[in-house]
């Protein structure tokens, strides 16, 4: 079976108010319009996930909301706030054979790390953009014929990878 995993950092948040909290900080005004353009994305491309392991920071729940997706089963997991590649890879491990396409919401530096861990030696224009930059509300499409726990050992293959600026215009 191909699974499909797909990593999305968080869109654009504000420092308005810089008394608050990193985990209370809401989505800027150019976040909230980012993440529906990556929900419209998503949603066209077919990419709906099964389930979404969500960060409960502020921001990233925002995100969720605004891709207006219908029908994942969605967890919050206080473990994606600040989780490295290796135990974003970790929780990857630990999802059912039966989910086919996952859609984690997290943040940096762990999530950019995270999808260029699964790139590997793989080369092409969009490895290339991935590797240079993994902005906020940068999303990372990846399938791999494997079982999850092996997705790190397996056979990955980076399938799309947008950015807000992939919509503009």
């Amino acid at each position: 079976m191909v699974h499909r995993l797909l990593l999305l950092r968080h869109a654009k948040s504000s420092w308005d108010e810089p008394s608050l909290a990193d985990h209370e900080r809401p989505l800027a005004k150019r976040g909230r319009k980012a993440a529906v353009q990556v929900g419209e994305y998503l949603r066209a491309a077919d990419l709906t996930p099964d389930l979404v392991v969500c960060s409960t920071a502020r921001r990233t729940r925002q995100t969720w909301k605004r891709l207006a997706l219908e029908g994942p089963e969605v967890r919050l997991e206080d473990a994606m706030y600040g989780a490295t590649a290796g135990e974003l890879a970790g929780l990857a491990g630990e999802l059912p054979e039966t989910v086919k396409t996952v859609l984690f919401i997290g943040h940096n530096p762990g999530m950019g790390d995270f999808a260029v861990r699964l790139c590997g030696a793989a080369v092409s224009t969009d490895v290339r953009r991935l590797l240079e930059k993994f902005p906020t509300a940068a999303l990372a499409v990846f399938e791999t014929d494997g079982p999850w726990r092996q997705l790190l050992t397996g056979h990955t293959d980076l399938v799309a990878y947008r950015t807000p600026r992939d919509s503009a215009g």
